[in-house]
């Protein structure tokens, strides 16, 4: 099992094109957006014949400002289910999740991946994925849905257990939708070499499954 915080400072920034209305339109904003906290949680081992499987349940706490687009104003979560398997150097990982969200112009929605990472040394490891969710809901930037391809990967440092996470990604399908990720992402523990379901994907959020 891993627990899991992050504290992010983010920006809307709105495009206000008429064809996103009223997500898309309005001022920019920066500042803290919600608070993640996530229970990471292995429940089938992988072996030479079997995927590893878990589920990386979390809860999203409304630490951003509601009023500027950058929090939703009330506690959401997320249940996603994924499966890993390792072949040598190289990592699959995939699986689907379902958002739940109880707020005015808000919706739940499903969401899912594919990726693909490659340990290219043992500092560096690079990823690609095929993401895609459903539609969010009229008071976010993803009013329709959309499907991405993202790549990013992991840099580890010297120090045990702290990485650097970048990601870049752009939709090629659906709603238009593009981000980019860099961040410092640190884990201690005993287990903390230790891989989980999931422990292919880039972080908090470099990739979008969210299941890191």
């Amino acid at each position: 099992m891993q627990l899991h915080a992050i504290l992010p400072f983010g920006s809307i920034l709105t495009s206000n094109n008429p064809i996103y209305a009223p997500g898309g339109v309005g001022p920019s904003a920066y500042g803290l957006t919600d608070m993640e906290l996530g229970v990471k949680y292995g429940f089938l081992k992988q072996t030479k014949h079997r995927l590893q499987i878990g589920s990386f349940t979390m809860l999203e706490i409304p630490t951003g400002s509601y009023s500027k687009g950058l929090g939703v104003g009330r506690v959401w979560g997320k249940l996603p289910i994924w499966a890993e398997k390792d072949l040598g150097p190289w990592t699959v990982d995939g699986g689907m999740g379902y958002a739940i969200i109880n707020q005015h112009q808000y919706r739940d929605y499903l969401y899912g991946g594919f990726l693909v990472k490659r340990e290219m040394s043992k500092k560096l490891e690079l990823a690609g994925e095929v993401f895609s969710h459903a539609r969010e809901g009229f008071a976010t930037p993803q009013t329709q849905s959309s499907t991405l391809i993202d790549a990013g990967g992991y840099y580890h440092f010297k120090y045990p257990g702290l990485q650097l996470l970048s990601a870049y990604g752009h939709s090629v399908a659906g709603q238009t939708e593009n981000y980019g990720y860099v961040g410092l992402y640190y884990t201690w523990g005993k287990d903390r070499k230790t891989k989980t379901a999931g422990d292919a994907m880039l972080s908090a959020q470099p990739l979008k499954n969210g299941f890191d």
